[in-house]
């Protein structure tokens, strides 16, 4: 099914980008049950298999099948550019009932008495699926969101520079083959999806490890969202950071070598932590001699500093 939205002017300046810790963790429900759809998340898989016979997802399976449409109030568009699950948990709690039971009743293909149990009592179900989400986040999900959260970042940055310096056009032609820019016109290739208009909110571009490598939309009564797959999800699950390359590493340090390498792509201190496996504060002090070196710069982005290489360091980088 192809889903065509217009996007006038008014609509294309108010494009934002956002992740989801909420719709990362409802997609990963799809690859318990389809661990062949994304062999990419094996490593976590595995991790996390002994861990869920303690746990009870029937009631969120039925809501989340392998395939087809999945009820919206479990992942509502982030309304703003980086949510945590806390706060993507309690809108889902304030789930109008009425809304949840419509929603429920249009998923096909699962187990009709889960879904008959919880469309007649629709607030005890929002509540329960609510627990459900809470209690398989703890256990097999919030330990690894620090590495998909870096990966989404990276990726919004990417792209809020793509659409900043070249506009609409190069923002989409880079998304996705199955979404295509025609300067008025977005046309988004999807099955199972049957969306209305974008309605006078602008559109939320949100990228997704769990979900790739597909698409997804929402809109009305939801902030207008399209999914789309995060770039360079096959490194999500390599350990340690990157080699620093010896001659690098002997003038300014091993780990300075490092952090400079990954300064490919721009990137916060606390996910340069993450990736480098250093504490934050080590992280600081190394990007403060780097950028004192003239090799990385800092830039204000919302309420975070998003650090970047310089062309010397980008030279140095590519000399080493």
């Amino acid at each position: 099914m192809t889903i065509t939205w217009v996007l006038k002017p008014e609509d294309v300046a108010r494009i934002r980008f956002a992740f989801s810790p909420m719709w990362e963790l409802v997609a990963s429900l799809r690859t318990l049950q389809q661990p062949a759809r994304q062999s990419i998340h094996l490593p976590w898989l595995k991790a996390v298999r002994p861990r869920l016979a303690g746990l009870d997802l029937g009631e969120l399976f039925a809501l989340v099948p392998p395939s087809g449409y999945l009820a919206d109030f479990l992942t509502p568009p982030p309304d703003t550019p980086m949510p945590d699950f806390a706060e993507e948990l309690d809108r889902v709690r304030q789930t109008d009932p009425a809304q949840a039971r419509e929603e429920a009743g249009r998923v096909r293909g699962t187990d009709p008495d889960v879904i008959a149990r919880f469309t007649a009592d629709p607030e005890a179900g929002v509540a329960r699926v609510a627990d459900a989400l809470e209690t398989y986040w703890a256990e097999c999900f919030a330990e690894f969101w620090p590495r998909v959260y870096g990966l989404l970042e990276r990726d919004v940055l990417r792209r809020s520079r793509q659409l900043a310096q070249g506009g609409a056009r190069e923002l989409f032609a880079g998304l996705d083959q199955a979404v295509v820019w025609t300067g008025e016109r977005l046309i988004i290739d999807r099955p199972w999806c049957d969306a209305g208009g974008l309605h006078g909110d602008g559109l939320v571009l949100v990228p997704s490890a769990f979900y790739w490598p597909a698409v997804a939309v929402m809109t009305a009564p939801y902030q207008s969202m399209l999914v789309y797959p995060v770039q360079g999800v096959g490194t999500l699950w390599e350990q340690g950071p990157p080699p620093a390359p010896g001659a690098l590493s002997a003038l300014i340090g091993r780990s300075r070598a490092s952090i400079l390498l990954a300064l490919a792509e721009p990137a916060t201190t606390s996910a340069l932590a993450t990736r480098m496996e250093l504490t934050p504060g080590a992280v600081s002090q190394h990007l403060s001699v780097l950028s004192g070196g003239g090799l990385a710069v800092g830039m204000r982005v919302g309420k975070q500093v998003v650090y970047r290489r310089t062309l010397a360091g980008d030279m140095l980088a590519g000399a080493g």
